[in-house]
């Protein structure tokens, strides 16, 4: 297994150079080729007639993760809306790259028609990709990882998660303080934005102080572990910053283990339900909400687009918002034409 894996990268590593010529290696969050969600329609005009014979396969990191199983829904949402298939596979864990790749190069094989991808790592789902790419069918990448050669890409400015939680701690922390980070997969693009808008934010500000930051790979029980170990080594620390909401809830068990509850601010990134519950009973600080059903919903209208052959914007970008105990209700709308608009006002 491990020896397939390494062709498999090695195999990425090789389109990536034959691919050079044609893209940009893709950095979704600066990408200067970019529509926000909200101009889809008055950029590329009114959705086209949509062929109800139409098969769009998504191939997602997990389900075990909320996240992804409401991506898939907003996936659904739009099937449902215009009466096209869609099939929406996950990988057995978020470490399973091979997984996923198979599950991506089964649905080609199957006459899939487009692909909506999240790849667990930037590199894994490379393969799928070319072969894709060699049959003409439309692929778009979802959010998380980036593969360097997508030539689209749906999803929130992964940076500006950190950015966000740090200017919070800016705000009220003037006095400054000591601050940590766990971050997600390493190698992962989004996992390495969002750490580094945070730390970068902070450095700028001069008074707080970036302590510790460790990799806890999406896991809730490693990042409890890690918050634990940070939390003995630096008894005054005033918060932590997580790459995910799976792992801030973790964080926040390790703080209420410590006693630290009212001293430590605890922050993720995602917007799970679970998170906001934790938010509302005053555990969780708070969160930044990337809103993963409207996220579907955009990727797939981007990919209907597509293989109607409108001409997009390699990157369509989708919202977020920080989510504390001031807002979460608001934010908690079940129906979607609502969000949609308060999201359109901000």
């Amino acid at each position: 297994m491990k020896k397939l894996l390494l062709t498999v990268l090695a195999s990425s590593l090789i389109s990536a150079g034959v691919y050079a010529a044609e893209l940009t290696p893709l950095q979704s969050d600066s990408e200067p080729d970019r529509t926000d969600w909200t101009q889809l329609d008055a950029k590329y005009g009114p959705m086209p007639k949509i062929d109800p014979a139409l098969k769009i396969g998504g191939v997602s990191k997990t389900l075990t993760n909320e996240y992804w199983r409401s991506l898939g829904e907003g996936y659904k949402n739009v099937a449902d809306k215009y009466g096209f298939t869609v099939a929406y596979q996950a990988a057995a864990n978020e470490d399973d790259q091979m997984g996923q790749l198979a599950i991506a190069e089964t649905l080609i094989s199957q006459g899939f028609n487009g692909l909506l991808v999240s790849p667990q790592t930037d590199a894994n789902l490379q393969p799928a990709y070319e072969v894709a790419k060699s049959k003409g069918v439309a692929v778009v990448n979802v959010n998380d990882a980036v593969m360097p050669n997508a030539a689209y890409y749906v999803g929130n400015v992964q940076k500006d998660n950190g950015v966000r939680v740090a200017k919070w701690f800016i705000q009220h922390h003037p006095e400054g303080g000591k601050v940590a980070v766990i971050e997600g997969q390493p190698g992962v693009y989004a996992a390495g934005q969002r750490t580094k808008g945070f730390k970068e934010t902070i450095e700028a500000d001069g008074k707080l102080k970036v302590v510790a930051s460790i990799p806890a790979n999406w896991s809730r029980e490693k990042a409890y572990d890690a918050a634990s170990t940070i939390l003995q080594q630096h008894p005054d620390l005033i918060g932590f910053y997580a790459n995910n909401d799976g792992m801030a809830l973790g964080v926040v068990e390790a703080v209420r283990a410590a006693g630290k509850s009212e001293q430590t601010a605890v922050f993720g990134t995602d917007g799970i339900s679970d998170a906001y519950a934790s938010i509302k009973r005053g555990e969780l600080t708070g969160t930044v909400d990337s809103f993963p059903v409207l996220t579907g919903e955009v990727a797939m209208n981007v990919i209907l687009r597509l293989i109607n052959g409108q001409k997009i914007s390699r990157v369509v970008a989708t919202p977020q918002a920080l989510i504390t105990k001031e807002n979460a209700d608001a934010f908690s709308i079940k129906d979607n034409e609502k969000l949609r608009k308060l999201l359109e006002q901000q």
